[in-house]
């Protein structure tokens, strides 16, 4: 299956999931699809950038690469896409950011009782998603498995947003501390999405797991490459201001390396403990991480983890092309600029 015709096939199966709205309702099901991309402000029919589609996308590639079918896995796939989009919604709201994908975020629009509830209505119909995995062939001992898997991972995605709030405006954080948060809010679902898709592609258990680990690994490059980008990012590129993360006084990891090794650790610190950074305090603050050399050292730190996920992936044996496929979106993932 074609890049394009997998973006093409993940987006059938997430509409497959959405009810027939009753006229009442329907607007509520237009504000998800706005979300998505399928529609405007005005909740027009339309079609904008539904972002990089890395998770599904990791699930079609593990189940080929095991030998499954990944038509099998394309319920499974939609549901892993409106999980995470789901969570993006709320995460606007817990952030109070305005932007996601460059298009204001649902609760700007309408509010931040009807963003909660439109991120609980698409939660629900990820699931409605998953449960479209009884219309395929496989047995039911698996889609129950894959279930389990499933709503362990949303409990872990959980835990890492609670100590991602927990964390705010604490200076003392140290890396293992923000390990624990990135493996738990990113890495788990991107960990799920190769695994879970080779659960479906029939892989044995060892095999399951190195595609796991190859996930883990993964999203924990994609992390610590996106605190990069969120400080040092090109704005025409990222569509983020410039050392946007800074501003928001983000405890990312380059943050929490010169927090740890810059003998300016204390102005940095005094500089966080403000209410707000203004641009003489991002200025400041960026001289410090450069002088620490905390922008090497995160990017140091992810090819680290990119070696862990190749290394993963070299443990699988199966379908070649997939394979290959896995490792190239892996590979475009370091360094990139967006």
């Amino acid at each position: 299956m074609k890049h394009a015709d997998e973006r093409t096939a993940i987006e059938a199966a997430m509409r497959a999931a959405f009810p027939e709205a009753d006229e009442r309702v329907a607007r509520f099901y237009a504000m998800q699809e706005y979300h998505l991309g399928w529609r405007d402000e005005d909740l027009h029919p339309a079609s904008f950038d539904p972002g990089k589609l890395l998770r599904p996308r990791l699930c079609l590639l593990s189940c080929r690469a095991v030998g499954g079918d990944p038509r099998n896995a394309l319920p499974l796939a939609a549901a892993i896409q409106l999980l995470h989009d789901f969570s993006l919604v709320h995460d606007d709201i817990q952030d109070q950011s305005d932007t996601r994908r460059g298009r204001p975020t649902v609760w700007k629009l309408w509010g931040l009782a009807q963003g909660i509830n439109t991120g609980d209505g698409m939660f629900t119909i990820a699931h409605l998603a998953l449960h479209r995995l009884a219309l395929t062939s496989l047995p039911a001992a698996t889609i129950l498995d894959v279930l389990r898997r499933f709503d362990e991972t949303i409990l872990t995605i959980c835990e890492g947003q609670f100590l991602d709030l927990s964390y705010e405006g604490n200076l003392q954080i140290d890396e293992g501390a923000y390990l624990a948060m990135i493996e738990r809010k990113t890495a788990a679902l991107i960990a799920a999405s190769a695994e879970l898709g080779a659960l479906v592609g029939g892989a044995d258990e060892e095999t399951t797991q190195a595609l796991f680990d190859f996930g883990r690994a993964l999203g924990l490059a994609f992390q610590i490459e996106d605190d990069v980008l969120g400080i040092w990012g090109d704005p025409a590129v990222t569509g983020k201001p410039f050392a946007a993360d800074l501003y928001r006084r983000k405890l990312s990891l380059p943050v929490i390396h010169a927090l740890t090794t810059s003998p300016d650790k204390a102005f940095l610190m005094s500089l966080y403990a403000q209410p707000a950074l203004d641009s003489d305090s991002v200025r400041q603050a960026l001289a410090i991480l450069d002088a620490a050399g905390s922008r090497v050292y995160a990017e140091t730190t992810t090819a680290a983890y990119h070696g862990e996920a190749f290394a993963a992936l070299d443990r699988v044996q199966g379908d070649a092309t997939a394979l290959e496929e896995l490792r190239a979106i892996a590979t475009n993932l370091l360094g990139r600029r967006a």
